[in-house]
């Protein structure tokens, strides 16, 4: 008897449009995984004050389900922290010319790091970046937040770079050693 009302409520409620969703148990022993993402990073600036000296050596990029992921290498930096301000702007200017450097995306995050791309000593580039230019090596192609990541500058010991992304979304920046990194998140 239950099962014919059942079927007729069923029946009943796909012929008004109402859509039905009937759940199946899952067989036994097989894993189900919920993603769950991190909340409260916040879109306003996040710097922290230069504690160690070091050049930047490498910028890399990597996809995760919650969010999308810009590592810088600085090595020499150590265990201490590395200098750093990521915030985001109006438009991606190089520093010190001043030149408007054209990012796409529907929101630009500069990131100013406290390394040169060379060394200081040498004056030897640690890092091959170009004013203006996309990143050497940095592909996004298949990202969900990433859309444009350009060199700005290198001046007085400060690296410049403008990363598009597709809104203004939160993001967090911490540091592991020798490395800043920085993840936006895909969604609010």
């Amino acid at each position: 008897m239950r099962a014919r009302r059942s079927m007729a409520v069923l029946a009943a409620l796909t012929t008004v449009g109402v859509g039905v969703v009937v759940a199946t148990p899952a067989p036994a022993g097989a894993a189900t995984t919920a993603v769950t993402c991190p909340t409260g990073w916040g879109s306003l600036a996040k710097t922290a004050t230069d504690a160690d000296d070091g050049s930047l050596t490498d910028i890399r990029t990597g996809r995760n389900d919650c969010y999308d992921r810009m590592v810088l290498d600085v090595p020499t930096a150590g265990t201490t922290g590395i200098g750093y301000t990521v915030h985001y702007v109006d438009a991606f200017y190089q520093d010190p010319s001043g030149v408007r450097i054209p990012v796409s995306g529907g929101a630009i995050i500069e990131i100013l790091v406290s390394a040169p791309s060379y060394d200081p000593e040498t004056n030897a580039a640690t890092y091959p970046g170009r004013g203006g230019q996309p990143l050497p090596g940095v592909d996004l192609t298949g990202y969900r937040t990433f859309r444009d990541a350009r060199f700005g500058a290198s001046f007085e010991g400060v690296t410049q770079v403008g990363l598009g992304v597709r809104a203004r979304l939160p993001f967090r920046v911490f540091q592991l050693s020798g490395r800043l990194v920085i993840d936006v998140a895909h969604t609010w």
